[in-house]
């Protein structure tokens, strides 16, 4: 035990710095503990070695087969996609050749919903038209009457004395009692 405690002294001693030899001392070189550490290394270790190993041999593998299961979903769904995408391109060229001879319809259609609307307001306006005719002469009348009445009124005004007028009156009165007692 005593050369065991002298070893790890030696160890703790260094010799100097500006001497270079080869040390025989086989325990100060220390190569029986080397070589009992690399022993118990490579037994223990290759149990250990080989479990680590095994078992990432088999995670690789595994992750090999989860791989090929994954590429071989990926290209079940590329395949399908892929299909869905022809059956969708189809779909498409319906829709487009639908959608055109649908838009010359509308287009058609709106064509002649546009006529039909012209039409009505063309009729509209000549009917405006002619309603502001009617509402113009009837106004320009009424003034040509208003001004013959005020013209007769101002003349029969001027030229009838109070005798005249009041004979005029009376007469007046005596017919409109004549058609009073008739209509009785």
């Amino acid at each position: 035990m005593k050369n065991l405690t002298d070893s790890f002294v030696y160890l703790g001693h260094w010799p100097s710095a500006g001497s270079f030899g080869f040390n025989t001392d086989i325990l100060a070189t220390n190569p029986i503990n080397l070589s009992v550490v690399f022993g118990v290394l490579i037994f223990f270790g290759k149990g250990v070695l080989n479990d680590l190993l095994d078992n990432r041999k088999q995670r690789i593998l595994n992750t090999i087969r989860n791989s090929e299961e994954l590429r071989e979903g990926a290209i079940q769904q590329l395949e399908n996609a892929r299909a869905r995408l022809r059956k969708v391109e189809t779909e498409a060229d319906q829709f487009r050749v639908n959608g055109y001879s649908e838009i010359e319809r509308e287009k058609l259609n709106l064509i002649n919903s546009t006529y039909r609307t012209l039409k009505q307001l063309e009729n509209y306006k000549n009917e405006t038209i002619l309603f502001e005719q009617q509402r113009t002469i009837n106004q320009v009348r009424e003034r040509v009457f208003q001004q013959a009445l005020q013209g007769a009124i101002g003349t029969l005004n001027s030229c009838l004395s109070k005798e005249l007028h009041l004979r005029t009156i009376n007469a007046n009165i005596g017919m409109f009692g004549t058609m009073n007692e008739i209509t009785d």
